[in-house]
């Protein structure tokens, strides 16, 4: 075989080639996908009292009787862990849908936190806002209101998500039932609690009201927080605050919250005091 046979065969080969089309890759079909179910079933074999790890399983959301085979858990129960420790993991990681915030008709504000790596590694890039953000309030804040409500997602996105429609209004309509003053509510992203220490002092508000996700834990990751605090200032301490906890339809509805917290917020006017300070004045 001469060099011409030769090149020509590579020729051939290399056109073919080029001519080969890859083979079709299978596409997933959504019947395809895998659909697991939570049940809410005992998982021990033969209790002996049934109805007590019933009524015990009904009262909390902790992993009671979920049983066990040989020295790990069952395989339901274990996926429900999982499934549950996902739903924990995008409650911290994943952003607060926008549209829920427009429709809602929260400004959206940004602390010194660009990112949510930034936020769990630095604690101080949470509590005030970024550049932009304070020249925003300045320009456009209502100051001097008696009230002002941050919502932050804190570490839980699907807190605010899953209540902050109920409660908002909740807390608008105690406080005019009451006849208090109170500016439009604000977003603030990557937010920590002391935040609410900046924006009131931007704001010039008497009380100031943070509306914040909880860190989420395998129970629930749906549960939201609103600290309180009258008049921060550089002085401020943790024990300043008032804190109402655990706000989600599990636990302190979100309807029931709102009543409460205007409650405390017209005491912390007429005390003009909040945290311990507050506690004292009202056990008087």
């Amino acid at each position: 075989m001469n060099k011409n046979q030769i090149e020509d065969i590579v020729s051939k080969v290399l056109a073919n080639l080029g001519n080969t089309q890859s083979p079709k890759q299978p596409t997933q079909r959504e019947d395809d996908a895998f659909h697991f179910s939570k049940e809410d079933v005992i998982g021990v074999e033969n209790p002996k009292n049934k109805q007590t790890i019933a009524h015990a399983r009904s009262i909390t959301p902790a992993r009671i009787g979920i049983g066990h085979t040989g020295t790990r858990m069952l395989t339901s129960h274990y996926l429900n862990f999982r499934i549950d420790h996902a739903a924990a993991q995008d409650a911290v990681l994943k952003d607060v849908d926008e549209e829920i915030l427009k429709q809602l008709g929260l400004p959206i504000l940004q602390t010194k936190a660009e990112d949510m790596q930034t936020y769990l590694m630095n604690l101080d890039s949470g509590r005030r806002l970024n550049e932009e953000s304070e020249t925003w309030l300045k320009k456009n804040g209502e100051k001097g209101k008696q009230v002002q409500v941050i919502v932050c997602d804190g570490l839980s996105s699907t807190a605010v998500e899953e209540n902050i429609a109920d409660l908002l209004p909740a807390i608008n309509q105690g406080l005019s039932l009451k006849g208090i003053t109170f500016a439009k509510p604000l977003f603030v992203k990557n937010a920590r609690v002391w935040v609410q220490d900046h924006v009131a002092q931007i704001v010039n508000c008497d009380v100031i009201i943070s509306l914040i996700g909880e860190r989420p834990g395998l129970a629930s990751a749906k549960s939201i927080s609103a600290y309180m605090i009258y008049k921060p200032n550089e002085k401020t301490v943790e024990a300043d605050r008032t804190v109402i906890s655990n706000i989600h339809e599990g636990g302190l509805s979100p309807v029931e919250a709102g009543a409460h917290l205007s409650d405390i917020i017209a005491d912390m006017l007429k005390y003009q005091a909040s945290g311990v300070h507050l506690a004292k004045q009202r056990n008087q």
